[in-house]
C-alpha cells in the first residue's frame, strides 16, 4: 500500500457513496496520497426507445442527483478547508468507459467504489457497471460494504 500516490473514488452521486468518499479520504490521509473523486453524469432518459412515460422518473433522478451532489459537495468542500487536495472531475457519458479512461489518464493506483449497487433507479440509471469495471480496470481496487 505505501505505492498509492492517486486515488480515485467513483461517485455516482447517490447517498451511500459518502462511505466510498470517506474512505478515500482516510487513505489519501494515511498514505499522503492524491484524491480524485468522479462522478460520470449517464442519462438513461435521452436513449431511444423508451416507450414509457418517464417524464416522473426523470424527475426524481433529477433529485436523487441534486441532494447526493450537495451532500457530497458539503464532504468534500470541508476536507479541502482542512487542507486535503481533492480534485472532483465530473465527466458525460458511459460510466464504465468514462472511469476506466480517467484511470489512465490520471495514472491512478487505487479505485475505491461500492461492492454493490443500491436501489431500482440506480440500477435503472448505471447499469451493472461494476463487473465490467472489475474486469477491465488496470489498478487496484477498493470495494465499500455500505
Amino acid at each position: 500500500m505505501e505505492d498509492i500516490k492517486k486515488i480515485l473514488v467513483v461517485s455516482r452521486m447517490t447517498r451511500n457513496c459518502r462511505v466510498a468518499v470517506h474512505q478515500g479520504i482516510s487513505l489519501a490521509r494515511k498514505y499522503g496520497a492524491k484524491l480524485c473523486v468522479i462522478h460520470v453524469v449517464h442519462n438513461p432518459f435521452g436513449r431511444q426507445g423508451w416507450s414509457l412515460p418517464t417524464i416522473s422518473l426523470e424527475e426524481e433522478y433529477q433529485k436523487i442527483l441534486k441532494d447526493a451532489k450537495a451532500e457530497l459537495d458539503r464532504i468534500i468542500h470541508q476536507e479541502q478547508g482542512t487542507g486535503l487536495p481533492i480534485t472532483e472531475l465530473i465527466k458525460e457519458g458511459d460510466p464504465t468507459q468514462e472511469i476506466l479512461k480517467t484511470v489512465r489518464e490520471e495514472d491512478i493506483d487505487l479505485m475505491i467504489m461500492l461492492a454493490h449497487e443500491e436501489g431500482r433507479i440506480e440500477h435503472l440509471v448505471f447499469g451493472r457497471s461494476n463487473e465490467d469495471l472489475i474486469r477491465k480496470m488496470p489498478c487496484s481496487i477498493l470495494l465499500v460494504k455500505k
